[in-house]
């Protein structure tokens, strides 16, 4: 039995032994802390019309149970059959489909590009950030007669992934969103954070047709550019030989950017978009769009239309604080540009939530100390900074350069955990501020928009 031919009488698959429906394919996929092929049979008793297995014992047990032997199937490797799946449903598709990576903005540029997009095609696009070995293939195999063209986020700790990745979604044109200083852990270095988002470049150089679209004010991504690959360039700083050229206009707090068509008229749009640094994301996103023939109008439409929910550059206004939310990542690049963008918005009062950055190896120290420098110069009434990776971190020469600030004393305070931030809340009711929340996904900063 081919598996690509069950599919095509069964097309939906599940990974999770919980959510099973009627005539699903159960792919029994491992992590370091559970075990899929424990659950196939029970998917199978759910409801499941196949499971695939890669160990021996699973089905040896389910047929000593008297299980159907054509219900589960064993492969090598269940992670690898599942994408080799994707793979093949992907290939009866002849249709674009852009792979997105980078440091910092994909799941927003991904956002950005599928809105407007959608101005004039069905698109497939991965859902929130499901970018990794096993949200890539979900996302291809929600690929439907309608699509027209697909958008497929790539994710990565370690080098490799992005070649893995593109393997599967085999892109016909893709966009690096830039490099920075993330999950260090795994790549060892910047060049190897570099080397691995490079891999999107080096997939697309072998697919003859192929494009790319490249911000051509990032000398790294410029230095990777493989040869005879067709390439759109975007600027926001006047860089020569652009498709798209854009400009700041402001962001007070809300991004206003200018953009135009080479040598086009001048178009401005207001964005839902806190932070300066997202205009590279829409202008991104507007090369995209040009490339695909989506009308002028219908780019910046939909540009001013979309709105982040994903704690993304996201401004909340409660009925006691105005918060500038970015807590889904953070890492020393984008942490960098979430001040910096800070700094430029007006308030009276400022206030900053800081979660540790995660993943960055021997660097970690450094790059916090950093960190506690930079925001012990800002102009901030208050700093609360979570999780240990702040420990020991002496602040004190900042503090004391502070001094007073809006007549009372520059607090740079600790706590361990969100947990402590949110008894702090409670106690304290912090009111009249303008409040940055950002830090790793992992600190769980996104949970306290609604106590603010």
């Amino acid at each position: 039995m081919q598996l690509y031919d069950f599919y095509r009488e069964h097309p939906c698959v599940t990974t999770d032994s919980r959510d099973c429906p009627p005539g699903s394919i159960f792919i029994a996929l491992k992590g370091e802390s559970f075990d899929g092929n424990r659950f196939a049979a029970a998917a199978l008793d759910k409801g499941c019309a196949l499971a695939v297995v890669d160990d021996p014992a699973a089905r040896e047990a389910y047929l000593a149970n008297g299980g159907d032997p054509t219900r589960m199937m064993l492969v090598c490797d269940a992670l690898q059959t599942f994408k080799d799946l994707a793979r093949e449903h992907r290939r009866q598709f002849n249709i674009p489909v852009i792979g997105i990576t980078g440091t910092n903005g994909k799941t927003t540029t991904k956002e950005l590009v599928r809105a407007v997009l959608a101005a004039k095609f069905n698109v497939l696009a991965t859902e929130g950030n499901f970018n990794n070995d096993v949200g890539v293939p979900k996302t291809l195999l929600r690929l439907r007669p309608e699509h027209e063209i697909a958008i497929v986020e790539m994710g990565a700790s370690h080098p490799g992934d992005i070649k893995t990745l593109a393997a599967t979604a085999e892109p016909t044109c893709g966009l690096i969103t830039n490099v920075g200083k993330a999950h260090l852990l795994g790549f060892g270095s910047l060049e190897g954070v570099l080397h691995t988002k490079g891999e999107l470049y080096d997939n697309l150089a072998s697919r003859p047709g192929s494009a790319i679209f490249v911000n051509a004010d990032n000398d790294l991504l410029a230095s990777i550019l493989p040869q005879d690959v067709a390439v759109e360039r975007y600027t926001a700083h006047g860089a020569p030989g652009c498709t798209v050229e854009g400009e700041l206009v402001a962001c007070d707090p809300m991004l206003r950017l200018r953009w135009r068509h080479a040598d086009g008229a001048w178009r401005e749009v207001t964005t839902h978009l806190i932070g300066s640094y997202n205009i590279d994301n829409v202008l991104a996103a507007v090369t995209v769009g040009l490339h695909f023939g989506v009308e002028l109008e219908r780019i910046s439409a939909a540009i001013e239309a979309y709105e982040p929910s994903n704690n993304r550059s996201q401004l909340v206004v409660t009925g006691h604080n105005r918060l500038v939310v970015d807590a889904y990542n953070a890492n020393p690049t984008s942490m960098a540009a979430a001040l910096d963008n800070f700094a430029l918005i007006p308030a009276e009062r400022k206030m900053a939530i800081i979660g540790e950055m995660r993943e960055l190896g021997d660097v970690s120290r450094e790059e916090h100390e950093r960190l506690v420098a930079r925001l012990s110069e800002m102009d901030l009434d208050t700093v609360w900074l979570v999780g240990h990776e702040f420990d020991g971190i002496d602040d004190a020469a900042g503090a004391r350069a502070r001094g007073i600030v809006n007549g009372q004393p520059f607090k740079m305070r600790r706590f361990a955990d969100v947990e402590q931030v949110k008894a702090a809340i409670a106690a304290e009711h912090p009111e009249g501020y303008t409040i940055l929340v950002k830090g790793s996904n992992g600190n769980r900063l996104f949970t306290l928009p609604t106590l603010l």
